[in-house]
C-alpha cells in the first residue's frame, strides 16, 4: 500500500510552510541572512586595489549560489570566518570572522556589525583606516577583538566598553588618540589589554584597578603622563608602559596590592624620587625594568638576604647616587643586573664579584649579566672578576656579561674584556665629582 493522502487542510499548511520558507531570510537551512549582508558590505567597503589575488575575501563569491557558510573551504569562500548552528533555527550564525593579513585597506564604520553570535572578531595586521565604528557593541557575546597593527584613528569609543563578555582587546599598532575610557573598567571578564604603540594621552584611569580578571596590561610608546594610579588590579600578572610620560615618585602600596605580578617595565618615563624597597621583596615579581627614568636612590630592605623572586633588574640610566647596594648581591635568584649610567660611587662590593664570578653563595644563581659602567665607581678591579680571563679567547666572557667602563677605576685594561666599550673617565671628571680630593 502507498503513503495514505494528506487531508487538505494539510496539504495547505505544507505549501505555506514550504513558500514561507523560501520567501522569510533565514528561515530555511545555510547561513543566517544577516550574517551574510555582514559579509556582503565587509566586502564592499574594501578598497577593491587592496584585496589581492589568493586571499581570503577575494574568494568570497557572493553571485554563485552557494551559501558562505555551507560553502567554507571551498573554492568559493576559502577561509576567514566560522559557522555554527547555535540558536535553534536551522540556520548557521558567524562565530568567528578572523582574516588573513592580506593588506586589506578600507573603513570599518560603514559595516554593522550586526553579528550577535559572534565570539571572535580579529581584523589584525592590515590597512584598515579610520575609527573604531561604535557598531561593534552589536557584538554582545565578542570574547576576542583583535585591530592590532592597522591604521585606525581616532578615540577608544567608549561603545567597546559594552562588550561584557570581552576576555582579549587588541588595539596596539594604530595611531588610536585620546586618553583610556574610564569605561573599560567595566570589563570584568577582561585578562588581556594592549593598546600600545598608539597616541593615547591623558592617566591610566584608576578605574581599571577594578578589573579583576586583568592579567596582562600593555600600553608601551603612547603619550600617557601623570602618575601610576595607587591600586593595580590584584590578579595582573605583567604591566609593560616603557616609553610613555609617567611622572611623579612610585608608591609602595601600589606594588603591595598587585601581589601577583611578575613583569614590570616602566623604562622611558619621567618618574623620580627612589625606587621603593617593595618591589625588592615582592613575593611574585621576577623582571623589573626601570631604566631611562629619573629615580635618585635606592631604599633598602630590612634585610641584606631579602626573601626575593626577582631574576632580571635593570636599573640603568637614571640618577641613581651612592653606593652600590649590598642587598641586591644578596637577592638568590637574581642573574642579571644592569645599573648602568648612574652617579654610583665607591668601590665594587666582593659579593657582586663573587656572584659574577660563579662563587655565590650556597643555593643563589650565578650573576651572568652584571652591567656597571658609566658610573663613579673606583679602586681595583675585585679578585674574583680577575679570574673570569681576558678578551679574545672565548671561555667565561661568552658565559658572563660583566661592563665596568667608564667609571674611575684604577687600572681597567682593556685586555680584560669587562673594561672594553669604553675608557675609565679621566682624573680630572673623577675629580670633579668627587671633589678636590679623590677618595
Amino acid at each position: 500500500m502507498g503513503t495514505p493522502d494528506l487531508a487538505p487542510a494539510s496539504v495547505i499548511l505544507l505549501l505555506l510552510s514550504t513558500q514561507l520558507s523560501l520567501l522569510l531570510p533565514g528561515a530555511s537551512a545555510g547561513t543566517y541572512w544577516g550574517d551574510v549582508e555582514v559579509l556582503k558590505r565587509l566586502k564592499n567597503a574594501l578598497d577593491p586595489s587592496s584585496v589581492s589575488p589568493g586571499s581570503c575575501v577575494a574568494s568570497w563569491d557572493f553571485a554563485a549560489a552557494a551559501d558562505p557558510c555551507d560553502a567554507l573551504f571551498s573554492d568559493k569562500f576559502t577561509c576567514g570566518f566560522r559557522c555554527d548552528a547555535i540558536d535553534g533555527s536551522g540556520a548557521s550564525r558567524l562565530t568567528e570572522l578572523a582574516l588573513d593579513q592580506a593588506g586589506y585597506s578600507g573603513p570599518l564604520a560603514s559595516v554593522s556589525w550586526d553579528l550577535p553570535y559572534l565570539q571572535t572578531l580579529d581584523l589584525s595586521g592590515n590597512y584598515f583606516a579610520g575609527p573604531i565604528p561604535a557598531s561593534l557593541s552589536n557584538l554582545t557575546q565578542l570574547s576576542r577583538l583583535g585591530l592590532s597593527r592597522n591604521s585606525l584613528s581616532g578615540p577608544i569609543p567608549d561603545s567597546v566598553s559594552s562588550l561584557s563578555s570581552l576576555g582579549e582587546l587588541y588595539l596596539d599598532g594604530n595611531a588610536l588618540e585620546g586618553s583610556i575610557p574610564s569605561s573599560l573598567g567595566n570589563l570584568t571578564n577582561l585578562t588581556r589589554l594592549e593598546v600600545q604603540s598608539n597616541k593615547l594621552s591623558g592617566e591610566l584611569p584608576a578605574a581599571l584597578s577594578s578589573l579583576g580578571s586583568l592579567l596582562y596590561l600593555d600600553a608601551s610608546d603612547n603619550a600617557i603622563s601623570g602618575e601610576l594610579p595607587r591600586a593595580l588590579p590584584p590578579s595582573l600578572v605583567q604591566l609593560t608602559m616603557r616609553n610613555n610620560a609617567l611622572e611623579g615618585q612610585l608608591a609602595p602600596e601600589t606594588f603591595q596590592l598587585a601581589s601577583s605580578l611578575q613583569v614590570l617595565d616602566l623604562s622611558g618615563n619621567r618618574i623620580a624620587g627612589p625606587v621603593p624597597s617593595a618591589l625588592f621583596t615582592h613575593p611574585s615579581l621576577q623582571q623589573l625594568t626601570l631604566s631611562s627614568n629619573g629615580f635618585d636612590s635606592i631604599q633598602s630592605p630590612a634585610s641584606l638576604f631579602p626573601e626575593s623572586e626577582l631574576i632580571a633588574v635593570d636599573l640603568s640610566d637614571n640618577r641613581i647616587m651612592g653606593l652600590l647596594p649590598a642587598f641586591l648581591a644578596g637577592m638568590p635568584r637574581l642573574s642579571a643586573l644592569a645599573l648602568e649610567n648612574n652617579e654610583f660611587s665607591g668601590m665594587i662590593p666582593t659579593e657582586y664579584a663573587l656572584r659574577a664570578a660563579a662563587q655565590p653563595a650556597q643555593g643563589a644563581a650565578r650573576l651572568e649579566r652584571l652591567m656597571l659602567g658609566g658610573n663613579y665607581l673606583m679602586g681595583p678591579i675585585p679578585g674574583p672578576l680577575l679570574g673570569l680571563g681576558q678578551g679574545g679567547g672565548g671561555g667565561e666572557e661568552e658565559e658572563v656579561r660583566v661592563s665596568l667602563a667608564g667609571n674611575c677605576l684604577y687600572r681597567c685594561p682593556a685586555r680584560f674584556f669587562f673594561c672594553q666599550g669604553g675608557d675609565q673617565r679621566s682624573a680630572a671628571e673623577c675629580k670633579s665629582f668627587f671633589g678636590p680630593v679623590i677618595p
